[in-house]
């Protein structure tokens, strides 16, 4: 039975059919979840959200007397009830980590070491297949692991740092962006540390069949004809065929090897897989692809700005790519990525530096420019949620002639 009932009276047990708000208004990634953890409960209440729909015969119903219950009594009554889904979906909570989340200024210093070392390895990484070695796996997880301290710390630093590439280290580049978001976008669905792991290497090696595809076809400035096009296409399998050989590659690899080109409609290669038939980790590996080939520098195209491209992905994304997860994504790089350019109501131009925790709408901006005066302005950090600007439109950065990057010290 459905109920729609106050955040106040929700209690751990409960299960939530929909959140009375728009997706971008509260941080749950999830449609409709069981509540099982008293810090999943504390969030609800005081994000903002005034009602819930519950659904009493998935979960808990209300109680007249659950004033008197405590939050340990609550999770108690869960465990009597219904311990083996808690166990359940305790395995998928993240483990403690030791890492301490930093400004974005801070770890941009770390993770440009981070990517220093990171293109290194990946450059001898590719070379090693292309000589016919084998990949050397240790080198992978211990790279993971560097990179997955950086999203831990701000996942935004390492990121933006990727977006710089040339047609010469794109394929190198990309493969780090795409283990960066990987990892971003599986901690934000709460996937355990081992799984993140198995995630982060995935994106890491997701391209590793373009080492088969011929470098003038790969890095060619125009446009592919319909036959070089095809050949490029192969990559997913040659990759897949490349790795199934090797020994030690999880099946979560070959998986978003394969079918990161997928769509959930069926329209994608080199399968045509469709719905269920495509795995979490699929979808997921469809999603940091495109997102950060449309924001890179490609040598037939300028990327694109952060802001616009999660606008053109909104608009591809019904059927062909996962919704949920789309959403999920969103609220892992912001409605307004770091290094967007914005034009706000007061007539100043700023650039994202920092996502708010109160809302996607409401990042943090340094503004710089007056469009009243068309003359720059003494730069200063402002925090949407708590200002009384707001935000007008995006911006074009290239048809201002601003360097964005420089501005948030990448």
């Amino acid at each position: 039975m459905l109920k729609k009932i106050k955040v106040s009276d929700v209690r751990v047990g409960m299960y939530i059919q929909e959140i009375c708000s728009k997706w971008i208004d509260h941080p749950f990634w999830k449609k409709s979840f069981k509540l099982i953890e008293n810090k999943d409960l504390n969030t609800l209440r005081n994000c903002g959200v005034k009602e819930v729909w519950i659904d009493t015969d998935l979960g808990l119903d209300v109680v007249a007397n659950m004033a008197t219950l405590s939050p340990e009594e609550d999770e108690e009554e869960l465990k009597g009830e219904d311990e083996s889904e808690l166990k359940k979906v305790m395995r998928c909570a993240p483990e403690a980590e030791t890492e301490t989340c930093v400004s974005l200024q801070i770890e941009l210093v770390t993770a440009k070491k981070v990517l220093t070392e990171a293109k290194e390895t990946v450059v001898s990484l590719f070379n090693e297949v292309r000589l016919g070695n084998a990949i050397k796996l240790d080198d992978v997880a211990s790279l993971t692991n560097e990179i997955n301290k950086s999203v831990i710390r701000n996942s935004s630093a390492l990121i933006s740092l990727t977006r710089l590439k040339n047609a010469d280290d794109y394929t190198y580049l990309h493969s780090i962006a795409v283990c960066a978001l990987m990892i971003a976008l599986g901690r934000q669905l709460g996937l355990e540390r081992e799984v993140l792991k198995q995630a982060g290497i995935a994106g890491l090696l997701h391209d590793i069949g373009k080492i088969f595809i011929p470098p003038k076809v790969l890095n060619k400035p125009g446009k592919l004809t319909d036959e070089e096009f095809n050949i490029v296409k192969t990559h997913p399998l040659k990759g897949w065929e490349f790795l199934k050989k090797s020994d030690g590659i999880c099946d979560v690899t070959l998986d978003v090897c394969r079918h990161h080109h997928e769509r959930v409609d069926g329209t994608g290669y080199p399968d045509k897989l469709s719905g269920e038939a495509l795995t979490l980790f699929a979808r997921m590996g469809a999603i940091c692809d495109i997102y950060d080939a449309i924001t890179s520098n490609r040598c037939y195209k300028k990327g694109w700005d952060p802001a616009e491209s999660i606008r053109k992905m909104a608009e591809w994304q019904s059927g062909h790519l996962d919704e949920v997860i789309f959403h999920a994504f969103v609220k892992t790089v912001g409605i307004y990525p770091i290094g967007t350019l914005l034009k706000l109501k007061s007539g100043r131009l700023g650039v994202v530096t920092d996502q708010s925790k109160s809302s996607l709408t409401t990042p943090l901006v340094k503004v710089f420019y007056s469009t009243h005066s068309n003359e720059h302005i003494l730069q200063e950090v402002i925090d949407l949620s708590k200002s009384k600007d707001s935000i007008i439109n995006l911006e074009n950065p290239l048809q201002w002639g601003f360097d964005l990057n420089e501005m948030i010290g990448v």
